[in-house]
């Protein structure tokens, strides 16, 4: 079975050489556990970048896992013991008791788990990071729309 992080999907999103290499473990969709914390960092990430709907797409698309597991008592008190224990944000101690109660290897580019048992860390590349101004797709429609008509 298998856990993919947040960034994960993200990098898999976002496409370039990282998000290919995490497409295999995502496209396992039978051994593939999403937990419901890795759904609303997801739709979080989504709505910021994009839109309502693109956030319902990318959301969809976790529901074909093998299996979608909740916050559970036994996983909330476990992942209180990781952030103890191995320094984890509550967050990311969440996605990893959930790996570990699955019996699960945990699939990410962060950094902060790649010591510990049972996780596959792919390593991030340092990318040079352009400078942007993020833009609301309907913002870019209605700019190519006036581009086209000049």
């Amino acid at each position: 079975m298998i856990v993919a992080d947040t960034c994960a999907w993200i990098e898999a999103l976002v496409g370039g050489e990282l998000g290919r290499k995490f497409m295999p473990y995502l496209q396992d969709r039978g051994k593939l556990i999403v937990p419901t914390l890795v759904q609303a960092e997801l739709r979080k990430w989504a709505l910021r970048e994009r839109d309502e709907d693109y956030a319902n797409l990318v959301i969809a698309s976790t529901r074909a896992a093998a299996l979608i597991e909740p916050l559970t008592e036994s996983i909330a008190l476990a992942a209180a013991d990781h952030c103890v224990v191995d320094g984890l944000s509550i967050a990311d101690a969440i996605i990893y008791a959930t790996a570990r109660f699955h019996n699960a290897e945990l699939v990410t580019s962060d950094a902060h788990f790649a010591a510990l048992p049972g996780v596959r860390y792919l390593e991030k590349k340092a990318e040079k990071k352009l400078q942007r101004k993020k833009l609301r797709p309907s913002t870019r429609r209605r700019t190519i729309l006036e581009l086209e008509t000049t």
